[in-house]
């Protein structure tokens, strides 16, 4: 047994932990859990806990359908959420079959996977999550605009603000639990909010992901409120993203950063860039997976509608933020496509295999988007070559079929799945009859 097993198994005794949850991660993004004994433990670290597999979205079928979660020590924390009476800890899992193979349906083994890759080119990725989300003064009723907890806007400051009373329990309870927030405020929409993640490797991001929206939703219940990640709930305001800000690192070194180079972009990071517009639309199915993620990509409002780049544009799909001087190690690129709602774990395997392919394969970065893309006529966007993502999620699902990437860097199981789960999505959305369509019809047909 590791030094991080025995810390582990000494801090359950020194805490008074008498329930552990081992979490891990389903192909749509919905966070599982079981819950074991401290007496457990041990025999979880050496074989693992036992389940159904079958039962799990994505994770096996009938014939192989006992699979072990194993704890991953390193990711040991206290839920402050359950202060009353003892202790109740959370480990992720990896997932292995009954072999100790690696579970080829267990997204956190997809970005590890991904990041072995980068690692054998000497990369490590960095990315730092800004993330929107809503607040609602209750439960939605089905078919019933929710209600939210203010009517705040960008950056708003109002005294007794309960939006700004639940960011700071919020953030308290995230950094009690290892996870540094960089920056917080109200967003545009009301009741919106965002808090951003600070930087991290890839892995560690998508951990605390997860358990920002575990934190967020029970920061919510315990304020009478309800949280939601949903990326646009709203018609007329704006939908809620993930823009996420990435690098690579070779040793200690930014391998995105170049003194002199234009915008201090470095070879490498302008390749990664190419990398990820040329294979935007065929991951899009990952990075934007629901039917409502295109709602939110329709009509601008920052949210990046076309495959291009630019600097400082927020228009831009990618956008190159501004160099400050001597600041040559925080030489980023924003990714502005990806929403809250998305698996964080297969969404940040999709865009470093993206950007990798860019640079192994030397690809080209096109002309920068200058101007307002939004502001742009069809034909002008046209002929500065600029193409659209894609539009629906039934479009993104023929974008991804055809994905060789997309296939590679999922696996067969998730990649299979996953396009069985999204045509299913769709076909139950268009079978729907919608609140516009009986207000259109009704009174005149």
């Amino acid at each position: 047994m590791g030094k991080q097993e025995e810390f582990v198994l000494r801090a359950l005794e020194e805490r008074d932990v008498r329930f552990v949850r081992l979490w891990f991660t389903d192909v749509l993004g919905f966070l599982k859990s079981v819950a074991v004994a401290p007496a457990e433990l041990e025999g979880a670290f050496d074989g693992g806990i036992g389940f159904d597999g079958s039962a799990i979205g994505g994770f096996g079928r009938v014939y192989e359908a006992d699979m072990l979660a194993k704890p991953d020590p390193s990711t040991f924390q206290i839920l402050p959420w359950r202060s009353q009476g003892p202790s109740t800890a959370r480990m992720f899992c990896d997932i292995v079959m009954p072999d100790g193979s690696p579970s080829y349906a267990d997204p956190r083994y997809v970005l590890k996977r991904t990041l072995g890759k980068a690692a054998e080119a000497g990369f490590t990725f960095y990315t730092h999550p800004e993330i929107e989300f809503y607040l609602f003064k209750n439960v939605p009723e089905a078919g019933a605009e929710p209600v939210p907890v203010d009517r705040s806007g960008y950056f708003d400051h109002t005294p007794q603000s309960m939006g700004a009373d639940f960011r700071r329990e919020a953030i308290t309870m995230l950094e009690s639990m290892g996870i540094s927030v960089e920056f917080s405020h109200h967003e545009a929409g009301p009741g919106q909010q965002e808090i951003d993640l600070r930087y991290a490797d890839a892995l560690s991001t998508a951990d605390n992901i997860m358990t920002f929206r575990t934190v967020i939703r029970e920061v919510a219940l315990n304020q009478g409120i309800w949280a939601s990640f949903m990326p646009k709930p709203f018609t007329t305001h704006p939908g809620s993203g993930m823009h996420t800000h990435v690098s690579l690192f070779d040793g200690d070194q930014n391998a995105f950063y170049e003194a002199g180079a234009e915008y201090q972009l470095s070879q490498t990071g302008r390749r990664f860039i190419a990398g990820v517009l040329k294979h935007a639309p065929e991951i899009s199915i990952v990075t934007n997976q629901w039917v409502n993620s295109y709602k939110r990509m329709m009509f601008g409002g920052e949210a990046p509608s076309y495959v291009c780049w630019g600097h400082n544009n927020r228009s831009a799909m990618v956008r190159v933020p501004m160099y400050k001087p001597l600041k040559g190690q925080s030489t980023r690129v924003e990714l502005r496509t990806l929403d809250p709602a998305c698996n964080p774990y297969l969404a940040f395997a999709a865009v470093l295999a993206a950007g990798l392919k860019g640079i192994e394969e030397g690809y080209e970065l096109p002309r920068e988007a200058e101007d307002d893309v939004w502001t742009l006529t069809e034909r002008e966007r046209k002929s500065l070559g600029i193409d659209p993502l894609p539009r629906n999620l039934n479009e993104a699902i023929a974008i991804a079929e055809s994905s060789e990437l997309l296939a590679e860097t999922l696996g067969e199981n998730v990649f299979e799945f996953l396009l069985r789960n999204k045509r299913a999505e769709w076909d139950e959305y268009r079978g729907q009859v919608s609140a516009f369509e009986r207000d259109q019809m009704l009174p005149v047909i």
